[in-house]
Parts: structure tokens; sequence; C-alpha cells
């Protein structure tokens, strides 16, 4: 089979207005539009996109099961893009989970539910969401592959091991960061750089990080969305505002990159699963 050896990708950094579903489906269409307009394959959008971050007790106002007809909706706008948006998944009644849904061809290939849910600091979402329990992965083109993590996911190490290890071709970093809010003495916007950088380069796999740009509430959303390529390198970098960032990411720079640094091959998995059996 005959692989294509780029993919055109794009992170939008957009903000969301805080429970207004709707208002923000609307910005969503707008961003597809133009992103397919420029050719983008894979678009990514900040966690909990469609909804905003604080919403707290209002989680269940906000939420929509994978049947929704606004996801539908979106769904159809893409085309063949694939685009992942950050959304409210409600899984019964009273369950509800941070959540992504990955777009593509009018439906919706996967959801991915956030699996490590932070509580410390200003951060309280295991006090309103359901922990999920499974990784994603999704073939955007022949030959190119996507796995999501949404934001505190990417500070367990464990789990993006365990999510690269199947050799995925691009990882999805959509997050929701403001400044301060973890404490006074974390930066957010200087250990996030650090945090993609490693896993980039690392891996040998580009990462598209997609934050927010704005106020909500008290907070900032500081923005600095970026596009790294396989060695770690910045391919695009959003300025201080809301901005459609784009990369064109190669299949043969990935290769060299992962032959060079073999961390796929020299895994071990065997002697870590062994070396974790007695830690509970």
């Amino acid at each position: 089979m005959h692989y294509q050896d780029s993919l055109h990708v794009a992170a939008a950094q957009v903000n969301a207005r805080l429970g207004e579903v709707d208002a923000n489906l609307d910005r969503h269409l707008e961003v597809i539009k133009e992103a397919a307009g420029r050719g983008i394959e894979l678009l990514i959008f900040p966690e909990l996109s469609l909804t905003g971050y604080g919403l707290a007790g209002n989680v269940m106002q906000a939420a929509m099961p994978r049947e929704d007809p606004r996801l539908a909706r979106l769904a159809e706008a893409c085309g063949a893009m694939q685009t992942v948006v950050g959304f409210v998944e409600e899984a019964s009644p009273g369950e509800y989970y941070n959540a992504l849904a990955i777009l593509q061809d009018g439906g919706i290939v996967a959801v991915h539910r956030k699996l490590n849910l932070p509580t410390y600091g200003g951060l309280e979402e295991g006090k309103w969401f359901s922990h999920g329990s499974e990784l994603t992965q999704a073939t955007v083109r022949p030959g190119w592959s996507a796995t999501q993590l949404i934001c505190a996911d990417l500070w367990n190490p464990a789990l993006v091991h365990a999510a690269l290890l199947p050799r995925p071709t691009v990882l999805c970093a959509p997050i929701n960061s403001a400044s301060g809010i973890v404490s006074e003495d974390f930066s957010n916007e200087q250990n996030w750089l650090l945090n993609v950088r490693f896993y980039a380069m690392t891996y040998g796999t580009p990462v598209i990080m997609a934050n927010r740009y704005g106020p909500e509430g008290q907070s900032h959303f500081w923005g600095g969305s970026r596009i790294l390529g396989p060695r770690g390198e910045v391919l695009a970098e959003a300025e201080d505002r809301e901005q459609l960032i784009t990369a064109t990411l190669s299949r043969t720079h990935i290769a060299r990159a992962r032959f060079e640094l073999p961390t796929h091959r020299d895994a071990d998995t065997p002697l870590v699963r062994e070396l974790m059996a007695g830690y509970r």
C-alpha cells in the first residue's frame, strides 16, 4: 500500500463561552470551515471546547450523549478532515466524562474519556467527572494514526508511554491550561512546553497541543498552542490571541527520528511489566 508522506494538521486556539454549547458550536463550525479551506487533514480543538472548563455543578446541563444532533452536525461539517472536539459526555443518567469526540466522514470515529482527573491546586475534576479507563487511537489517513490524551493525562508518564507503545504517528494533546491554576510557583506556560517537547523527542512522535486563549471568570487561559515535530522542534506556535495554527508533518521525518532514537523498539515491555508487578 502506498502511504502519503505528508499530513496537514492544525490546532485551533479558541476561547469558549462557559456553558453556552450552541454559541461554542457556531464558533467550531467557523473554524472547521476555515481549516477545510486550507486543506487541513487533522484539526484539534482544546479540551472541553464546546462547554468551557469551570462548569462545576453545571456539568449536567452542558452534557450530551454521543448521539446528540449537535455532534452529528459537526461531524457532517468535517467531511474527510478528522476533527477532535472537547465535550462533556453523558454516558448514562448522572455519569459524565470530560471527553473528546473524534469526528470524520459524517460520523463519530471514537470518543476518548479523560483518564487522569486532577484534584490539586485550583482543579476539581475528580469531583464532577467519572474516570475514563481506555486509550484511544484512530486512523487519519492510510499510514497515519493519532492517539488522544487530554491535559492532565499527559502528566502521568505511564499513561503517555502506554498510549505511544502502539506507535501512532501523531499525539493529539487538547488542554485547558490557565495561568497559576496549579500554584503560584508552578509555571504552566514553561512546564507545558517542557512536557510536550520531551514526549515528542523521546518517542519520535509529533505533538499537536491545543490550548485556549482568553478569560473565563477569574481565570486566564494563556494559549501557547503549538505543533511539534518528531525531534521536539517547534513547527508552529500560536500568538497571544485566538488563532488557527497549521503545519505539515512528514512520515519520513518521523521514521528517521524513531530509527535514530529507537524508544519504541527498546521499550522492553515484558521487563517493565515484571518490575511493575510488585506495585499496586
